[in-house]
């Protein structure tokens, strides 16, 4: 981008279309580093607006209750309130035909209109909705739109097989696709040519901090192994994985503890099998971990560890090297396009607890260049980020 940022952009308005946006006060996590990516961006527009229409529930689900509207600095956040089904409910007979049911489309579209707003470009963050209510906004308005595609490549590629033509719609519309990994780039071209690679990153605030410290700060024994683990307790996050893994590696020192941080619907599960194998003396599962507190567990952490099954490109994991902590992970997604060298991390199958755990093990006894790390970690800042999504704004603002 040969334009400076500064004048490109300072008296234009970017709308930012998510599915999920933190609240004020980051109680609700839900998007939290498509507001990491903002901060990096946001200071180059003279306004930017965020819409993240949330579930009618009456104050059941957590981000009806907890998200309501707020500014800071130039970015105001918007939480239109709308009748959809939510991604993760499977019911017989709506599957098929959900789509067609969820009235975030229309409820952004009407805000829109009876306030009367003004935006000169869209920036969604996942295809459905917000890639669907982004083609409706630039078919409506006239404005170009920009898509990123966060999904796991399991997600993505189911979503591309289905020959949804709401999905074809939101794809096939955009102006331009980022794909937060080079692996799925040929997938969505057959979508959309105009498909472009930049990964995720990380903010400031990840950066080394002396471990012993951090350790003492959580109440974590400064002599033991530290393993940290952090993601939502699903089935596709792969911690049934980590746990058995465990098992072996407890089976070969006894030093080592593992801290899983998160919340979802497999807590009781995973609990169950961490006593079933007798690992509660090894594993903790640690509930929701703050934002403020994820740097310091990643810093008390001899490597963070990641079990997944399916990725895109794992902001963690990004949020591991910015803390020089080394990454011991599964090799799916855009993961290997990240860990290149085994100087910054080590890779396994996935479905693998065996191989995860022998990759544990030499990774507690490898001597980590943590200068290295940290190093190599930088180009992956949301600031360095930032920057290539400026100029691809810039890009698709200058038209065909």
């Amino acid at each position: 981008m040969n334009a400076d940022p500064e004048n490109l952009f300072s008296d234009r308005t970017l709308l930012v279309i998510a599915p999920d946006f933190p609240d004020e006060e980051n109680r609700y996590a839900g998007g939290l580093f498509v507001k990491h990516q903002l901060e990096s961006i946001c200071r180059v527009f003279d306004r930017v607006l965020v819409i993240a229409p949330v579930p009618r529930s009456g104050g059941r689900v957590a981000s009806d209750r907890l998200c309501h509207d707020y500014r800071y600095g130039n970015v105001e956040v918007r939480f239109p309130r709308a009748l959809f089904i939510p991604r993760r409910l499977h019911l017989p007979l709506v599957d098929p035909v959900k789509l067609y049911l969820d009235r975030r489309i229309p409820v952004v579209e009407r805000l829109i209109r009876n306030e009367e707003i003004r935006f000169d470009l869209v920036h969604a963050h996942f295809t459905w909705p917000s890639g669907g209510i982004a083609a409706r906004l630039k078919e409506r308005f006239g404005v170009p739109s920009v898509l990123t595609v966060h999904e796991d490549s399991r997600w993505l590629a189911e979503e591309v097989a289905s020959n949804h033509p709401l999905i074809e719609r939101a794809l096939g519309a955009q102006d331009s696709i980022i794909r937060v990994n080079r692996a799925d780039v040929g997938l969505l071209k057959s979508c959309n040519p105009r498909v472009v690679s930049i990964p995720n990153g990380y903010p400031p605030r990840f950066r080394p901090i002396e471990r012993e410290d951090c350790r003492r700060r959580l109440g974590l024994p400064v002599d033991a192994k530290i393993l940290f683990s952090l993601g939502n307790l699903i089935e596709q996050k792969g911690f049934e994985y980590l746990v058995q893994a465990m098992r072996h590696v407890a089976d070969c020192r006894d030093d080592v503890v593992c801290t899983i941080g998160g919340s979802g619907p497999l807590l009781g599960e995973l609990q169950h099998r961490i006593d079933e194998l007798r690992l509660s003396d090894r594993v903790r599962l640690l509930g929701f971990v703050e934002d403020a507190d994820i740097p310091i567990w990643m810093n008390a952490a001899d490597l963070f560890v990641m079990s997944s099954l399916s990725e895109g490109n794992p902001t963690v994991m990004f949020e591991a090297l910015g803390c020089a902590t080394p990454f011991v992970g599964t090799n799916v997604g855009g993961i290997p396009e990240i860990i290149v060298s085994d100087e910054y991390g080590l890779l396994v199958e996935p479905s693998d607890p065996e191989g995860l755990a022998r990759a544990i093990l030499v990774g507690l006894e490898k001597s980590w260049n943590r200068e290295a790390i940290a190093d190599y970690s930088r180009q992956f800042s949301w600031d360095a980020i930032g920057q290539q999504i400026l100029r691809e704004y810039a890009r698709v603002l200058s038209g065909p």
